[in-house]
């Protein structure tokens, strides 16, 4: 049943070609990229995301210790941005980061200072988005560059994001501005040029006007950019797709009168039940009701595709770990009960010494037919409470009937990353086998995929995890009585545990 307001079945919010489109994998990659885009720049550069430190150095540049050279460009986010408007008469920059946690930014060392240096120029503008109901968040990770290029996925430009494919045990560049060390981390992000870009620069402009941002200096600062002579792709990188049709799919929870949006749960809905051999699945969490019974339905088939599922071992915090731990470990349990031939298997990422990979991804393919990135998890804010953005590039739609080949690959190159083998050893062992038969005839050692730990739960923790209290499907079941909550197992679920 849909809520108040709620739009109806709508699971797309648009479709726009794009010349090329790229899958980033980790954020050594993807900063570097970054970096390269913005310092080509002529008229407008946003990013969008739930936070953002300007310590974070995105590529090989000037450092403080440099400042006599001015030829050179800074690393940092917070000295870059100035360094590119001071040089670039045209260009203006919008950052929008949620508001939830701004204080601590002046926990943050040096970031006072360039928050300082961009509130002093006129065209640097940052704004804190709260626009939400209370309890949701501003999630999406978006970059647009001059409406030509573009980036979404679940890399946000803060610390303890920086890491490689080899995901080292000891990385010495793995640390956080303060110095910190942190733990191996896997991210992704899909890079798109041409008319996807401009889309989704019209998706930024429109968060940006929706969260109170109107002081950008001029009348014409947030209308369309000028089309580009020169292509802001970066040189060094070939492509996985080119011309291609790309999806857009969104969240929004209801706000001062705009209906809710739940395309990405809609788009997970239809993606699982077109899925005919496998499912390929990354995510930080997985939590999510809707999702969950939609693999189900799929399960209990007489021959179900299979399904795999890469995630963390354990989440960041301990409220995290009740929220979102507890809650998975529920619904898998629930999963395998009614998974008669097999087909479900939950993994996650070790290094060679058995440290966790802590997977920040959010991905699904589909058959090497369905390829999606975003910043949706599976979990129930995902689909109803957080702003976010999902692409997808789907074989099946007009002119995109050559991917097929490209999204085998990238399959196959983050199989081989998680199991520390090449992608042409896993798509030799894929040809005759499953994705679970290529991990289970890996060694145990090396970087590998383990199967997933299941926590035990107490009696109130599956009551708590059962409620969905800390992880609901709608904002006004925040603040809720539990018999007013869906809960991740409501009367008549498949997922329903026996009585």
């Amino acid at each position: 049943m849909k809520g108040e307001g709620e739009q109806q079945g709508a699971s797309v919010w648009r479709f726009a070609r794009a010349s090329r489109a790229h899958v980033v994998i980790d954020a050594a990659g993807y900063f570097n990229l970054l970096h390269e885009a913005m310092l080509a720049a002529r008229e407008r550069i946003m990013l969008l995301g739930w936070d953002f430190d300007t310590r974070v150095r995105l590529g090989s540049g000037r450092r403080w210790w440099n400042l006599p050279r001015r030829a050179q460009y800074p690393e940092r986010l917070g000295g870059l941005v100035v360094w590119l408007v001071r040089r670039r008469r045209t260009l203006r920059v919008l950052v929008l980061r949620w508001s939830f946690g701004a204080a601590k930014v002046l926990l943050r060392g040096s970031m006072v200072l360039d928050l300082l240096r961009w509130a002093w120029n006129r065209r640097i503008f940052f704004r804190l988005d709260s626009a939400l109901p209370m309890g949701c968040s501003h999630h999406e990770k978006v970059v647009v560059i001059d409406d030509s290029l573009a980036a979404c996925g679940g890399i946000d430009i803060t610390f303890a994001r920086w890491d490689t494919a080899e995901h080292r045990e000891h990385d010495a560049r793995r640390r956080s501005p303060g110095g910190l060390r942190y733990r191996p981390w896997h991210d992704l992000a899909m890079l798109v040029e041409g008319d996807a870009a401009a889309a989704l620069g019209e998706l930024a402009r429109e968060r940006w006007l929706g969260s109170g941002g109107h002081g950008t200096g001029r009348r014409a600062a947030l209308d369309p950019c000028r089309p580009r002579a020169a292509t802001l792709w970066p040189q060094r990188l070939v492509a996985d797709f080119t011309d291609v049709e790309i999806g857009i799919a969104r969240t929004r929870a209801p706000w001062r009168g705009g209906p809710a949006i739940r395309e990405v749960e809609a788009l997970f809905l239809e993606h699982i039940a077109r899925a005919r051999r496998y499912i390929y699945m990354e995510s930080q969490y997985f939590a999510s009701r809707a999702v969950a019974e939609a693999m189900a339905v799929r399960l209990t088939e007489p021959e179900p595709p299979e399904i795999v599922l890469v995630t963390s071992v354990s989440a960041h915090s301990w409220l995290q770990r009740q929220a979102m731990d507890n809650a998975r470990a529920r619904l898998l349990r629930a999963l395998a009960r009614i998974d008669h031939a097999g087909r479900l298997h939950a993994y996650a990422p070790l290094t060679a010494a058995g440290t966790q990979i802590y997977v920040h991804a959010k991905l699904m393919i589909v058959d090497d037919a369905i390829v999606r990135v975003g910043s949706a998890n599976l979990n129930n804010r995902s689909m109803g409470l957080d702003s976010e953005c999902d692409l997808f590039i789907d074989a099946a739609r007009p002119g995109n009937g050559h991917i097929g080949p490209a999204i085998a690959n990238l399959r196959h190159r983050l199989l081989a990353e998680h199991c520390g083998i090449t992608a042409g050893e896993v798509a030799a062992a894929l040809r005759n086998g499953s994705m679970a038969d290529l991990v289970a005839s890996l060694p145990k050692t090396g970087r590998r995929l383990a199967p997933l730990p299941l926590r035990r739960l107490s009696q109130t923790q599956k009551a708590l995890a059962d409620a969905a209290l800390l992880d609901p499907e709608r904002p006004d079941e925040i603040f809720a009585a539990p018999a007013r909550r869906r809960g991740l197992f409501p009367v008549g679920s498949p997922l329903a545990p026996p009585a």
